[in-house]
């Protein structure tokens, strides 16, 4: 994210002490031994986690986008397959899928790793995958005002796979429509048959 590969929360790095203690605690309490030989590191392990999958509050979304170039491009421009993991905020269980980000330019265009990294910072953080979708389409058209954005993400949630209703193999997907993708229902069409390719 922004320029760095490897971002770590330095709140839980502040705080890896009272961390590991509370990733003990939690063992006992859920009726683990914690003097076996696979727990003894867990708490240090979950530690050092946490500081790679919350590392999107380091980051202001805004700023991963970075420079920005004038282009006079103004087709299509599509980024899709984007991988992310994130924590559910309801359950703090993991959900993980793909997103894709397709706008019209108006003049400015971003690096296309860039919007890698900007659905990095957003997803390494608790999250719920309809607010993901909506903020990537907000700060895209906040920062490099398009024409047009759209977002589309697609989820797995353990939250929902692994537990509670056991649906596996279920899955979400939201979108978020701004400019444009808004008014134009070819753009769209477009947009959505180009994912399937």
């Amino acid at each position: 994210m922004a320029g760095k590969k490897d971002y770590v929360n330095s709140n839980v790095t502040a705080n890896r002490e009272q961390l590991e203690f509370h990733v003990k605690e939690i063992l006992k309490l859920i009726g683990e031994n914690v003097e076996r030989e696979g727990l003894l590191e867990t708490p240090a392990r979950v530690t050092r986690m946490y500081e790679e999958i919350f590392s999107g509050y380091e980051v202001d979304p805004r700023e991963v986008l970075g420079v920005t170039f004038d282009e006079q491009h103004e087709e299509l421009v599509i980024v899709k397959d984007i991988v992310y993991y994130s924590q559910c905020e309801h359950h703090m269980a993991p959900f993980f899928g793909k997103a894709h980000i397709g706008y019209i330019p108006s003049g400015k265009i971003a690096g296309l790793s860039k919007l890698a990294r900007l659905v990095d910072a957003i997803t390494r953080r608790l999250q719920v995958q309809e607010r993901i979708t909506s903020q990537v389409a907000d700060i895209m058209e906040e920062v490099l005002k398009p024409n047009g954005v759209m977002v589309v993400v697609e989820g797995e949630h353990l939250c929902m796979c692994a537990r509670g209703v056991k649906k596996t193999g279920s899955k979400t997907v939201t979108s978020a429509v701004r400019g444009e993708f808004r008014t134009n229902a070819a753009l769209r069409s477009e947009f959505l048959s180009l994912l399937k390719q």
